[in-house]
């Protein structure tokens, strides 16, 4: 509902390129049982178009990734900003996940969250539980707001330097997750790529 129209666009044609392979698989084993030379040579032809469509595609996503990253940040920002303390969502629970398990607060830095006037509301010290700063967190993700301890009523409302939480975003930590891991991806594209050749 909340996805970018290139997530949607995406989607569409993974679905289509599914559906195709079925139907491909399909006319492979009737040619192959039946000793038909044209569906053979049909189902030959769809497996190379499928090659060259992924190929097509990774080199579009490459060359498109500044935009895919700039929408990506527009979807998690609104995220940001429409997140509601003790309500159950899936793309908060999702986001809560990505912020516990990479270590880091906010798109761009823990500053996003000063976008969600709920949190910013509060009189006392309040952060989002998913960004705690904790060595030992185990499997456990926490959820919603959380009061700072001694999280004191201040003056000035909820301030975010007192905050308890990771100061890297998340947009950092996972372009660095990428870059780390360019060559294991890389190796799964070429060794499919290889497999339908």
């Amino acid at each position: 509902e909340t996805s970018s129209s290139s997530l949607k666009v995406g989607a569409s044609v993974f679905i289509g390129v599914g559906a195709v392979t079925m139907f491909m698989g399909f006319l492979g084993c009737i040619g192959a049982i039946k000793e038909v030379r044209c569906l053979l040579g049909l189902y030959f032809v769809f497996l190379l178009l499928i090659l060259i469509v992924q190929v097509v595609a990774g080199v579009v996503f490459y060359f498109n990734m500044g935009k895919l990253k700039e929408e990506m940040g527009n979807i998690v920002t609104k995220l940001i900003e429409d997140y509601k303390d003790g309500q159950e969502d899936r793309l908060q629970d999702a986001w809560d996940y990505v912020q516990a398990q990479v270590r880091c607060c906010g798109w761009a830095s823990f500053y996003n969250w000063t976008a969600n006037a709920e949190l910013m509301n509060r009189t006392r010290v309040t952060y989002p539980c998913s960004c705690e700063d904790e060595e030992d967190r185990g499997d456990l993700v926490k959820k919603g707001f959380c009061e700072a301890p001694g999280g004191n009523s201040t003056d000035g409302g909820n301030n975010p330097e007192l905050w308890p939480v990771y100061r890297e975003g998340c947009m950092e930590k996972v372009q660095v997750w990428l870059q780390e891991n360019m060559g294991i991806i890389l190796g799964v594209c070429v060794g499919v790529a290889v497999i339908e050749v």
